[in-house]
């Protein structure tokens, strides 16, 4: 089965930066992309930032400059470097694994979250 693990997460101050990391094991396409969500509470879940299998990245207009997602070669880990922390960006971050198989069916897999929060 497909897992997805974070780490990175953490207690930091505004303007700090904090480097979260995911690493996926098991079977699944190369061809897939993996991105960063994140949830507040009572907030819904949304996207801060995808990367796909040939490098191409979206960003939400939100962290566009301050945060940068990236992936390893092997196209098992991802990261996502976030500077200029603010408090609004405490949220319990997640890492999403998207992709399909061969009759295009689509899967999305989750990390169980990495806590961020962010002190004034």
């Amino acid at each position: 089965q497909v897992q997805l693990v974070e780490s990175g997460g953490g207690l930091v101050q505004a303007g700090g930066s904090l480097r979260l990391s995911c690493a996926a094991s098991g079977s699944f396409s190369t061809i897939n992309t993996m991105g960063w969500y994140r949830q507040a509470p009572g907030k819904q879940r949304e996207l801060v930032a995808r990367i796909f299998s040939v490098g191409s990245t979206n960003t939400a207009n939100s962290v566009k400059g301050r945060f940068t997602i990236s992936r390893e070669n092997a196209k098992s880990t991802v990261f996502l470097q976030m500077n200029g922390l603010t408090t609004e960006n405490t949220s319990l971050y997640y890492c999403n694994l998207y992709c399909r198989d061969r009759s295009y069916s689509t899967y999305n897999y989750w990390g169980q979250g990495t806590q961020v929060t962010v002190s004034s």
